[in-house]
């Protein structure tokens, strides 16, 4: 039986959102207590506790937002949207692995810039199309605008 063409793209977008956020998981988790215990950081830095409900609501809008995507009408936009979209979820893996699982804070930082960059032009591009799927990245980009002046802190005082 062939599955619904909306059935499929949901599928799709839970599971290369979860497989972004289960690589970055295991590459924060090994480190979280020991390594990034021990650095200094700033002082608007929050409880680590806040960090995982944040990226939980965060990757859930990301789920909705390739599901509109990839529901939206199939066209040559729509495929550098889509580019886009799978290239930053690959940075936003990236950045935990080379912050946290190779303590490299200084090459996140330009990590987490080129992610940044991806998000911006995901949310401008996707809004050519589908206004909604742009908007919902908006908070996405500010929790990565703040992790990106906490990473550039940390570097500073480490």
């Amino acid at each position: 039986m062939k599955l619904k063409k909306s059935t499929k793209y949901w599928l799709i977008s839970v599971g290369s959102v979860f497989l972004t956020a289960l690589i970055g998981s295991l590459a924060t988790f090994r480190a979280i207590d020991g390594w990034y215990q021990a650095l200094t950081k700033p002082i608007f830095n929050p409880p680590n506790w806040i960090f995982g409900p944040v990226w939980t609501v965060l990757y859930l809008i990301l789920i909705v937002v390739l599901f509109l995507i990839l529901n939206s009408n199939p066209t040559k936009h729509r495929q550098k949207v889509l580019n886009l979209f799978y290239l930053q979820l690959f940075f936003n893996a990236l950045w935990s692995i080379v912050f946290f699982g190779f303590n490299l804070i200084g090459s996140a930082l330009f990590t987490i810039a080129i992610l940044w960059f991806l998000i911006f032009l995901c949310i401008t591009n996707a809004n050519k199309f589908s206004l909604n799927s742009g908007w919902l990245m908006i908070p996405y980009l500010l929790w990565v605008s703040f992790a990106s002046v906490l990473n550039y802190s940390i570097w500073l005082l480490n």
